[in-house]
């Protein structure tokens, strides 16, 4: 794979060191705003990086690239993504993948045209660990319950409280708990029992941002809480419980670092699994390997999940006081 980097924030400054672990990715290009060059050019001195761009055009038009790797604020995923396709790359966008359903559809349709692969970089669905909690989930019989907490407090939330808005707790970029750290969540418990009935959503919200919020999956058979917080620490966890056992993951659902299990016949155990240290190994291991193998079942499937997920993000903020905010329409200006 070679991968060009559309970005240079802090999950850029995270995800170089990962990369520089997995041979079989090259990162030869990365493009940034004008005013962000600067930081380009340093991440081009550390990493070894061939080529820089502040210009999103001639990144996808000259750069040495099959594939792009959306590292923006959020409401620019799509338009990001739009032009990538279009001009022929795989991409790889961070979550979450668009604002709408509606978006994530007609990027669907476009990596279909195009023949391209589209994924979504959400770490907690290719770790290991969560993989084998999938395989031992009949060992637990009929899921009646899952309880998901992703809660930190955000650097940003006192700057916020100044007044100082910050792309991460402003609307219009796509900003605040539900879209942030519970979609995370909602990852982790649509890969395990897919699509609810119904959703409802109750946000804490401050100047029109949710900072904090509780989203409630109905099944029907079962119910489905996910907690999300940047207003307020808790601890990080999720707990899928069974007619015959109960699942413990130790930790946020992006990582899964270890999970317990525990039957009513008395069996247990506790499993840590993941080949990488950090989060991002595992994911972009496996998209290296849908690209330059051409293994897009798995890839088709996660698309997929990646849609549901987009609609039950539409419900929750259907659902809320979220809705009464404008639409807000992003623009791409290259």
């Amino acid at each position: 794979m070679k991968l060009g980097i559309a970005g240079t924030g802090k999950v850029v400054a995270q995800f170089l060191p990962v990369i520089a672990e997995l041979p079989e990715i090259q990162v030869t290009a990365i493009n940034s705003t004008p005013k962000s060059v600067d930081k380009a050019i340093a991440f081009q001195k550390q990493y070894g990086i061939d080529q820089v761009y502040s210009d999103y055009n001639q990144f996808l038009m000259k750069a040495d690239i099959d594939t792009v790797y959306v590292a923006v604020i959020n409401n620019l995923h799509f338009p990001f993504a739009k032009e990538a396709l279009l001009h022929g790359k795989h991409v790889i966008c961070e979550k979450p993948f668009t604002m709408s359903q509606k978006e994530l559809i007609e990027l669907e349709r476009l990596s279909i045209d195009y023949d391209l692969v589209l994924a979504e970089a959400v770490t907690g669905q290719f770790v290991e660990n969560y993989g084998k909690i999938r395989e031992l989930l009949p060992l637990i019989g009929d899921i009646k319950l899952i309880e998901c907490n992703f809660s930190k407090y955000s650097s940003k939330y006192d700057a916020f409280t100044a007044g100082n808005i910050l792309p991460a707790f402003d609307i219009k970029n796509g900003g605040g708990a539900l879209m942030d750290l519970n979609s995370s969540n909602i990852h982790f418990v649509v890969g395990l029992i897919g699509r609810p009935k119904k959703v409802a959503y109750y946000p804490n919200i401050e100047n029109g941002i949710d900072t904090s919020g509780v989203l409630i999956m109905d099944y029907g058979y079962a119910k489905a809480v996910c907690m999300a917080s940047k207003d307020s620490t808790g601890k990080n966890g999720a707990t899928i419980q069974g007619t015959k056992g109960t699942i413990r993951v130790n930790s946020a659902t992006n990582r899964v670092t270890s999970f317990d299990i525990w039957t009513n016949d008395g069996y247990t155990d506790h499993f840590e699994l993941n080949t990488y240290d950090h989060k991002m190994g595992a994911e972009f291991e496996i998209f290296a390997n849908w690209i330059d193998h051409g293994d897009t079942t798995f890839a088709e499937e996660h698309l997929a999940q990646s849609l549901t997920v987009m609609e039950v993000l539409d419900m929750a903020i259907a659902d809320s006081d979220l809705k009464e905010d404008p639409l807000w329409e992003p623009k791409l200006t290259f």
